[in-house]
């Protein structure tokens, strides 16, 4: 749980993250975190000679930062363009060690990714999508003054059931007023 000693830092890969990067991320054959993170999409676990053969997607990537906390490597965050032209930007974050559900640290490494994106983007606003059973992450929007943007009803088919997507998102202007 966060307290006045917890220090949530955001931060490049560098090539020394990779091995625990791989062991949280893909190395396992049914991981915990890929039943929050968009389990209705495949996922196969990789060797490490695999993971390694795509490392560049992780290594000095202005996109992708590690999550740290207390100098420990738990999870990344990220964004994409849903569209570059017109500055729509989505991001995502995933905190691969359950240990670290719950307590807050999605909340507040999320909250310092927003504010880099909005700092050095001309973003007018910044979003993620999710799907309506991940409730944490669905809690975390709202925590940061997210808008529920759309709801987009049973189109995420997972485990027998269908689930909506949930587009959450918060103007430039809006964070600004909350986070000055």
């Amino acid at each position: 749980m966060i307290d006045a000693t917890t220090q949530v830092h955001l931060r490049p890969f560098y090539e020394e993250d990779l091995s625990d990067l791989w062991e949280m991320s893909a190395k396992e054959e049914n991981p915990e975190w890929k039943k929050w993170d968009a389990p209705y999409y495949p996922y196969s676990p990789k060797t490490f000679e695999q993971f390694l053969s795509d490392k560049e997607r992780y290594l000095n990537r202005e996109f992708m930062h590690g999550i740290e906390v207390n100098g420990e490597l738990i999870g990344m965050v990220s964004y994409y363009w849903e569209h570059e032209p017109s500055l729509w930007l989505e991001m995502g974050i995933v905190i691969f060690k359950p240990e670290y559900w719950n307590g807050g640290y999605g909340a507040e490494a999320l909250r310092q990714w927003t504010n880099h994106l909005f700092k050095t983007m001309p973003l007018i606003r910044v979003g993620f999508t999710t799907w309506s059973g991940n409730y944490r992450m669905i809690r975390v929007g709202e925590k940061l003054g997210m808008t529920m943007e759309a709801r987009i009803r049973k189109v995420r088919f997972y485990n027998g059931t269908y689930y909506d997507s949930i587009r959450m998102g918060i103007l430039r202007e809006e964070w600004e007023a909350q986070f000055k």
